[in-house]
């Protein structure tokens, strides 16, 4: 899709893993084509950023022959699958994500946002991340198939969660779901009884513990070409995570922490890189970070980085910004009409 800065140009890799070999020619098609930015995205897949028109098709191909997308623009444009990143081979998570990509063919065609979460591990690690069905853990340590938008899911199986993920969509799209756009918002009555309560979810932190290399946090999710390169001396794999960071398999150094400042805080792009915003905002919310807890910097009052409440959000509007508490971008604000040397003293950031 165009954004003020080109074309953006997203890629889902098959499990959220890439070797080697995939990154260094992601990251030369990236800059060969786009203007060398990419962004991990909250469904832990990457998006090229500033690719002209006429590259486009040469981009494709080249993401294409490295295996990182598929020719068939229709299997592409399937709702995207979203996978814990702790997973292992032939773990329950991996065996029901390798069954549903071999079958993705016979999902309906749903409508363009939703997605699907398997998160077998021994909690939902996938929580907050967007997902309209979700394959997770019960309280009881069952495997369940919840719609996202009810508290209780379905008994399933490693063997039966495919069909049953396939059927639910079907049922979706046959119950009006296509008009509603998201599961959440789709009341019709389930097909199924649901009864199993899912287990409460693990943090980041708990989840990153046991994933198999480095995570390198990237903060608000944009990472040079030349930077992720870089990161691959070491490394012989990347997972992909929804928590602005990556698995560097291969890499025994340290970790980042999640839950740094940086990391936590949410800020879009921003003026000039979007035409909806009238301010700079990353700049603004790496100073303000440290000082400003659970901080969202919106360039407009769309709010796209953070469709949630944040404790703190800033929303740009007319050249400066509107402050709030507890409350999406764009809210009725506290403050408004403050420019970044007042925020900067509001908070003691000056």
């Amino acid at each position: 899709m165009m954004a003020g800065d080109g074309l953006l140009v997203r890629v889902r890799p098959r499990l959220g893993r890439m070797s080697r070999m995939q990154v260094l020619g992601l990251c030369d098609a990236a800059l060969r084509h786009g203007n060398g930015h990419i962004d991990l995205t909250n469904r832990a897949g990457l998006q090229i950023r500033g690719v002209k028109e006429r590259d486009h098709g040469e981009l494709v191909q080249a993401l294409a022959a490295l295996g990182l997308v598929n020719p068939d623009a229709s299997r592409e444009a399937a709702a995207p699958v979203i996978l814990t990143p702790d997973w292992m081979p032939d773990d329950a998570s991996d065996m029901i994500a390798r069954a549903l990509l071999d079958r993705m063919g016979e999902l309906p065609p749903l409508p363009p946002k939703v997605g699907i979460a398997i998160d077998a591990g021994p909690a939902p690690a996938l929580a907050h991340s967007p997902a309209d069905f979700r394959i997770e853990r019960s309280e009881h340590g069952e495997l369940i198939l919840r719609a996202e938008g009810r508290d209780k899911g379905m008994a399933t199986s490693v063997e039966k969660a495919v069909d049953n993920l396939i059927a639910l969509a079907h049922w979706f799209v046959r119950s009006g779901g296509v008009k509603a756009g998201r599961m959440a918002r789709h009341t019709a009555l389930l097909p199924h009884p649901a009864s199993h309560i899912p287990a409460g979810s693990r943090s980041p932190s708990a989840v990153i513990e046991f994933c198999p290399g480095r995570f390198h946090g990237v903060p608000f999710g944009r990472i040079e070409a030349d930077a992720l390169r870089g990161l691959m001396d070491r490394a012989h794999h990347v997972r992909l995570t929804p928590w602005r960071g990556i698995i560097l398999e291969g890499d025994d150094g340290p970790s980042d922490g999640p839950a740094g400042p940086l990391l936590s805080a949410d800020a879009c792009p921003g003026a000039p890189a979007c035409p909806q915003a009238s301010v700079g905002t990353r700049d603004l919310a790496a100073r303000l970070a440290p000082f400003a807890s659970d901080l969202h910097v919106s360039g407009c009052a769309k709010g796209c980085a953070r469709p949630g409440p944040a404790a703190t959000v800033l929303t740009g509007r007319n050249g400066c910004f509107d402050l709030a508490f507890n409350a999406r971008a764009g809210s009725p604000p506290a403050r408004s009409g403050l420019d970044p040397q007042q925020l900067f003293t509001l908070f003691g950031a000056s």
